[in-house]
């Protein structure tokens, strides 16, 4: 049996060491899988009109809601280690 909570721990340190940044979709993808992993289901006010950034975090985020944390770990280690070998 893996041990997901040390392995998205590792793969949150990892996934800043890439040599390429990754493109914005997945950046998206990242965050969001990330904060449903961490975090669980979005919470808070929806960002401003003009915080198009923090909007497109907030969508992104919320399109998981009710995914289960471990599995939002799961999948979040998966692209890290996905974008680790296109390197």
């Amino acid at each position: 049996m893996s041990d997901i909570p040390s392995e998205f721990e590792q793969a949150a340190i990892d996934v800043k060491q890439l040599a390429k940044r990754p493109d914005n979709d997945t950046l998206l993808k990242l965050y969001a899988l990330y904060k449903q992993g961490s975090a669980g289901d979005v919470c808070g006010p929806k960002p401003g009109f003009f915080d198009f950034v923090g909007t497109a975090k907030y969508e992104a985020w919320s399109q998981l809601r009710g995914m289960p944390t471990d599995e939002a770990r799961q999948k979040y280690v998966e692209l890290v280690r996905k974008l680790e070998a296109a390197q």
